[in-house]
């Protein structure tokens, strides 16, 4: 039988408590950047106090959401850069309220490890305070665990949970969406942070591609551009004027065909453009090396659109002028599906 070091016990089995507080040492210091007035006590309570502040507002809503970063989290422990899946997770969450017309309150992350590295912790809190300060959010809390049973040595896994809010009167919900609307696209940074099981089968398994080698038609090293950060859309949906958009979808995991169904009315069918907009390169190599379907590819990933506006004619315009997007489309009548054209 296993004999535990006398207070050693818990340590011995996988979970070093000790290590957990060295390695959260001075984290109140780190995220206090993202403080404003309303954050009220300090990391490492039981609970995150923020002092909500509705004033100006007719009917306040509170608007909520949880994600994660997926296995583009492995691409980060193989380059042992971290600090960008942090900041994945935060603009991640921050769009997926953002499309309601939310403005993010507060961020709060999970870290799941096998064993909790100083180098990578720090990585992954400078990433989320980085994200959070230009989010104009703040980071007030969040858990940290070690699982040796259930993590690989040096793995990890994330999640986050944003709170935001939003005038009711303002919400944006697509229920005024009609056909002859127009689609505006807002460029992505890349993969973001859906189908990264799909991309490293193919590029690293069946093409046997080298994260740090240099590939025609990319122009960084492929791990770079794997680990290009997810754009955050809040600041430009902010600015344009209330009224303007009839619908935002974030394209995320589904891709246009799964996310855009989310926002269309009854009657309505989004017919996209696909050849609006160029595509950028990492999709179409992950194409032909895997000899993946157009539609499945359309399915996994955002291909160059990171987030869709729904505006009418009368506007679009104006709205181009503001994002610097791109029509991929128009609303047709149909029963609430996607159309490739």
């Amino acid at each position: 039988m296993r004999k535990f070091e006398k207070g050693k016990a818990y340590a011995s089995a996988g979970v070093d408590i000790d290590l957990g507080n060295r390695v959260k040492k001075g984290l109140q210091e780190k995220v206090r950047t993202t403080f404003g007035p309303e954050v009220l006590g300090c990391i490492g309570g039981f609970g995150g106090l923020y002092r909500a502040d509705f004033r100006g507002m007719k009917e306040p809503v509170l608007v909520s959401s949880i994600d994660g970063v997926g296995t583009k989290v492995k691409l980060a422990v193989a380059l042992g850069r971290h600090a960008t899946v942090a900041q994945d997770l935060v603009n991640h969450c921050i769009n997926d309220i953002a499309v309601t017309g939310a403005r993010p309150l507060f961020f709060l992350d999970y870290i799941g490890a096998e064993r909790l590295d100083q180098s990578v912790f720090d990585q992954l809190i400078s990433g989320f305070t980085k994200a959070c300060k230009r989010g104009e959010c703040a980071f007030i809390g969040g858990e940290t665990a070690q699982l040796p049973d259930l993590y690989h040595s040096g793995e990890y896994d994330l999640a986050g949970c944003i709170i935001g809010l939003v005038d009711r009167p303002r919400i944006i919900d697509g229920s005024r969406i009609a056909p002859s609307d127009l689609m505006v696209g807002l460029p992505s940074n890349g993969l973001h942070t859906n189908g990264y099981t799909l991309a490293r089968k193919v590029l690293l398994e069946k093409l046997r591609l080298d994260l740090l080698q240099n590939v025609d038609g990319l122009p960084k090293p492929l791990g770079e551009e794997l680990l290009r950060v997810h754009r955050n859309y809040h600041p430009i949906i902010a600015a344009i004027p209330a009224g303007r958009i009839k619908g935002a979808a974030h394209i995320t995991g589904g891709g246009l065909f799964d996310n855009l169904p989310r926002i269309l009315p009854a009657g309505c069918d989004a017919l996209i453009d696909t050849s609006s907009w160029k595509i950028p390169h990492i999709f179409r190599l992950i194409q032909r090396g895997g000899e993946v379907s157009r539609h499945e590819m359309y399915r996994v990933f955002n291909m160059g659109i990171g987030m869709v506006l729904v505006v009418s004619k009368l506007h679009t315009a104006e709205v181009l002028i503001q994002t610097k997007g791109k029509v991929i489309g128009q609303i047709v009548r149909g029963s609430g599906k996607v159309l490739l054209d």
